[in-house]
């Protein structure tokens, strides 16, 4: 069975405070100062021993989710992160469509704290220009050190003067996180570097001003000793490389999140609202549920809503990935953020701020992006202690090359070497980098993964069980035949049944309503209806000389059945209800439901994925096993008559029999079954119960979402283990290269900013998935 644990919390009902229906709290938090994995492990496990206190910290959006309960406060949590050496500040939570703050900031939040994170959290235009002045002062420095002919007095001096800015100025974020986590008795990447990068430069400083590097100066035997060799190319080099990584890793990062800062600016602005007999033009925040506004053609939809007046079509391409418009007409709901393709409609207000779809859609994806992957425990675990056993295994190198060769020179740039070399950089961004780019490009395909978790129950799946009506059809039904007991005449039986269903919006009544009208008949009033959950419905029919109470849905509310009528039922494809008054049945109608274009290529698609599907039921078997045949699901996996309260027992037989179960369904009768699935996926809706019930929502009615959701998920855990896959190999097998002198420390620099950049790209194939 699925737990919900993490995401359940994320969408419970929230005050302003952030307090949950549990009463306990959630608070999204800005975290500054993070560089590397070991620094999010170290705020998580900071976090984590607080009495009542649960966090996740995420490296690549730089944001901690944390759950706390009284006395705990949000100024002892703010306070432990910036004991542990970071910043920290309150993201608030999203109030308006646009996904805006309450005050009208974008909602990531203002870090504030010892730590400013390459100067506010490593904007990229910042890091571009370190990266670009440290390598155009670097440069010359190579040409100084390495080129033949450079032999000239002022050469030291030249390397000095031109390295000096890059250590002290380009690389002054290393050395100040070092700086503040060595007063928090801590260690991190930055500690790596700003050692590394500190220790070739001092070295040279000092053979510079003491005259050692020029050579020439008088032994103990009279003879000239040889110019100390200077290591400001080291310095320059490591510092340029690693900034260079930084500004790529920063770039990349900020393509991964492009897909929710679109989906974030979607929401309109403003809106025209119909107030006092005419039309005024307020912003969004202002909108209240229950008012009227406008939506001219080619603007977007300001909020959810219903269509009170006019008729267009609606494009949502941008939030379902779904490219044909909808039409839409009075009576039909809206979503905030589509675009009215032609057509002025007026539309009521049903949702405001936060509790919009996009606003859900937004805090689901956000959401996600924040917590972590099963997988990513493990390399958590590493990368807390992995810094101080380097940091251990520098020292060790050095001592053990000095004592060696009997060379300092020798043995200070292989301690430097390891130092370089062995930063975690590329292991704390494979997991995160990839969910990042992977829940994005889900976003934009209308898939919402709601957590890093799921990733690994998609992977384990192998039976899809499929709810038939708007999921496989397109649940727009028609009536295709009426049959009676002889007794009565198919109008009678259509007036009668017409009447009940005119008090239902099942798919079915409509159908049957929608016949009547067609054949021009009038239903006659009816009172006292009641909805029989699963089954049909009932009422009493007021006639112009007497009053029945008629009864329309399954054999199973009549007492008598007439055999002309069951055995319809065998023959005849389609949803079959029956009609009739004094515990007998009097008709049969008969309605049939379309098939989506694309329900057989989607079964083809899962199955290709390794799922075999099964269809699921309220209808008679031989109207599933037709659709079952024109989408290519065998008859045996049929499962037919099956009520909706007992389609959670479908899922736990399944499991049972050893099947990891998939179970797409649309979210509101289906909700038990998609919470006892081990995978649930809600189509279509949007709505509470779908995104509280289900692991992925679907945006889209389109069951070819399925498949798509199953494979990005599989394709985002893939990524993730090959960018494990690649951090761990690297530093397993770089260290000993390192510590074993094979290494020089200037490629050991350009190959860890090389691994870092290499994790990231890797992850943003991600945005290319479904593209063919």
């Amino acid at each position: 069975m699925t737990t919900h644990t993490d995401h359940d919390l994320t969408t419970a009902a929230r005050g302003t405070d952030g307090t949950t229906a549990e009463n306990l709290h959630e608070v999204d938090l800005a975290i500054s100062g993070m560089t590397c994995a070991s620094c999010s492990a170290r705020v998580e496990k900071k976090l984590n021993r607080l009495d009542g206190c649960e966090a996740t910290v995420n490296l690549a959006t730089e944001k901690a989710k944390v759950r706390f309960s009284a006395p705990l406060t949000i100024e002892d949590i703010m306070a432990t992160v910036e004991k542990t050496g970071y910043g920290a500040s309150l993201i608030e939570p999203r109030g308006g469509p646009d996904g805006r703050t309450h005050d009208g900031s974008a909602g990531n939040g203002d870090a504030h704290g010892e730590h400013d994170h390459m100067e506010d959290i490593a904007p990229v235009d910042v890091l571009k220009r370190r990266a670009l002045i440290a390598a155009a002062l670097t440069v010359p420095v190579v040409i100084l050190a390495m080129a033949p002919g450079m032999d000239f007095a002022a050469n030291p001096w030249l390397q000095l003067a031109l390295t000096t800015p890059v250590v002290l100025w380009a690389a002054w974020p290393f050395h100040r996180a070092a700086a503040i986590n060595a007063r928090h008795l801590a260690s991190t990447m930055d500690t790596l570097v700003s050692i590394g990068v500190s220790a070739a430069y001092l070295y040279s400083l000092v053979g510079v001003l003491s005259g050692a590097a020029s050579g020439g100066m008088a032994g103990m035997d009279g003879e000239a000793e040889p110019a100390t060799h200077l290591y400001f190319e080291t310095a320059a080099v490591i510092t340029t490389f690693l900034l260079m990584g930084r500004w790529m890793e920063a770039r990349a990062k900020k393509r991964g999140k492009s897909a929710l800062e679109t989906l974030l600016t979607l929401g309109a602005k403003d809106v025209a609202v119909l107030r006092d007999g005419g039309e005024q033009r307020i912003p969004i925040e202002q909108l209240a549920v229950g008012e009227e506004f406008v939506v001219r053609p080619g603007e977007k939809v300001a909020t959810d809503g219903v269509v009170v007046d006019g008729a267009s079509a609606v494009d949502a391409s941008m939030m379902t990935g779904e490219p044909v418009p909808l039409d839409v007409g009075p009576g039909d709901d809206v979503t905030g953020g589509t675009v009215n393709a032609h057509g002025r409609l007026i539309v009521r207000a049903t949702a405001v701020g936060a509790e919009t779809t996009l606003a859900a859609m937004a805090r689901l994806v956000e959401d996600a992006q924040t917590g972590k992957a099963p997988v990513q425990r493990l390399a958590d675990r590493v990368s807390a202690v992995f810094v101080p056993v380097v940091l251990v295994v520098a020292v060790l190198t050095l001592i053990g090359w000095w004592v060696a060769t009997g060379e300092f020179t020798t043995a200070l740039p292989i301690a430097i070497t390891v130092l370089i070399i062995a930063c975690p950089c590329a292991l704390g961004l494979a997991t995160p980098t990839a969910l990042l780019v992977g829940t994005g490009r889900g976003a934009e395909l209308g898939v919402l993964i709601k957590g890093p978790q799921i990733l690994e129950d998609t992977r384990r799946v192998n039976t899809a069980l499929i709810d038939k009506t708007g999921t496989v059809t397109t649940g727009e039904m028609t009536l295709q035949h009426i049959e009676t007991d002889g007794e009565i005449t198919e109008e009678a039986a259509l007036l009668a049944a017409a009447a009940v269903e005119s008090g239902s919006e099942h798919p079915i009544a409509r159908a049957v309503t929608a016949a009547a009208a067609e054949r021009g008949l009038q239903p006659p009033a009816i009172r006292d209806f009641a909805a029989l959950a699963g089954s049909g419905a009932r009422a009493v029919v007021v006639g112009s000389r007497s009053e029945q109470e008629v009864t329309v849905g399954r054999a199973d509310l009549f007492e008598t059945v007439p055999e002309s009528l069951a055995s319809g039922e065998m023959t005849i494809p389609g949803t079959r209800i029956l009609v009739g008054w004094d515990g007998r049945a009097r008709a049969a109608l008969t309605v049939t439901d379309t098939v989506r274009g694309t329900s057989a290529a989607a079964i083809g698609d899962l199955a290709e994925l390794g799922l075999s599907a099964y269809l699921l039921t309220g209808d008679n078997l031989t109207a599933a096993r037709s659709v079952a045949r024109a989408v290519g699901i065998p008859e045996d996996r049929v499962i037919a008559d099956v009520r909706p309260e007992d389609k959670y027992a479908v899922v736990e037989r399944l499991q049972r029999e050893g099947k990891v179960v998939a179970m797409v369904g649309d979210g509101v009768n289906d909700a038990a079954a998609l919470a006892q699935a081990d995978l649930g996926l809600a189509m279509g809706s949007g709505t509470d119960v779908a995104m509280n019930s289900a692991d992925i929502v679907l945006m889209r009615t389109d069951l070819a979402s399925v498949p798509t959701a199953i494979g990005l998920s599989r394709q985002t855990l893939r990524t993730i283990k090959q960018n494990l896959g690649w951090a761990f190999a690297y530093n397993t097998a770089a260290i000993p290269l390192a510590v074993a002198g094979l290494l020089n420390p200037m490629i050991a620099g350009g190959a860890m900013a090389l691994s870092s950049v290499l994790v990231v790209t890797n992850s943003l194939r991600l945005r290319r998935f479904g593209r063919h």
